[in-house]
């Protein structure tokens, strides 16, 4: 599907979107009106309910894990109450008249009593779950994907021969020595003793692969081993002690990845004492 093709089937969308909430907006209005709610108050209470299942289905997409499940739970119960309220406005003709103020919403007491609470509680509900909602969306961190993981490890446990592989410089061809007794006999000078011996100390550089017995047998950790040995170990740190250095120190790794460690054991703090403070 082009671009073009996804634009209109957005638009058209949003139209039968639209259509669908001014439907439900008529009859949310009315309940709110039967429940004694004034003129504004009765003219935003379909935004409450409407509005929340929005947010709600917003979330559920950017959401995973038990926040995801969550989403769709608030978005299941609040579709339901808006379906149960609209019914109800079309089994009283009378809710239909704009004059109509504060009625029954049913004719048994204990049926009108739990509509009543049904829609009254409604709002109190969006308060509360919306602003959940709210939190755990900014507080959202994507999960690492262990695949792309793997795929940046796999450059960094090479060896810098392997990955820029430069050809093996060629000894050119050492001069024909001279047999003769003389050449044999001659003594060498001592500033070609000392240029030598100079020559022999100093370190060769790397021409070739490094030998398998020269490197380091230390498996690479990826990030998702790192952030799962570094919850066992910083448990029962405090917040404060939460540093890269400290981190790095502990892990025994890169001051990068243990910034990278840092940053997600702070926002699983932080998340955490947000569900326990909203629950």
């Amino acid at each position: 599907m082009n671009g073009k093709a996804k634009v209109l089937l957005v638009l058209a969308l949003v139209a039968v979107v639209g259509m669908a909430f001014r439907v439900s907006w008529n009859a949310l209005r009315d309940v709110a009106r039967a429940i004694g709610a004034d003129d504004t108050a009765a003219t935003l209470y379909p935004f409450v309910v409407d509005g929340l299942m929005a947010l709600a289905l917003v979330a559920a997409l950017v959401l995973t894990g038990d926040a995801r499940r969550f989403a769709l739970r608030v978005l299941a119960a609040y579709t339901l109450a808006s379906l149960v309220l609209n019914y109800v406005h079309g089994l009283l003709p009378e809710l239909h008249a704009e004059s109509a103020g504060w009625t029954r919403l049913a004719s048994g007491d204990w049926t009108n009593w739990a509509l009543v609470l049904l829609a009254t509680s409604l709002p109190v509900g969006s308060i509360y779950f919306g602003s959940d909602l709210v939190a755990k969306v900014l507080h959202h961190r994507p999960p690492i994907d262990p695949n792309t993981q793997k795929s940046t490890q796999t450059g960094v446990n090479q060896s810098t021969p392997e990955q820029d592989e430069a050809p093996v410089e060629q000894p050119e061809p050492e001069e024909e020595l001279d047999s003769s007794p003389t050449a044999m006999v001659e003594p060498i000078e001592a500033p070609v003793l000392l240029a030598v011996a100079a020559e022999s100390t100093r370190p060769r550089r790397a021409t070739g692969r490094v030998p398998v017995a020269a490197r380091s047998t230390r498996p690479v950790r990826t990030d998702v081993e790192l952030l799962a040995e570094a919850r066992s170990l910083t448990e029962s740190w405090p917040v404060e002690k939460l540093t890269g250095e400290g981190i790095r120190k502990a892990l025994r790794t890169s001051p990068a990845k243990a910034r990278v460690v840092r940053e997600a054991l702070k926002a699983e703090r932080e998340r955490d004492n947000a569900a326990a403070a909203t629950g």
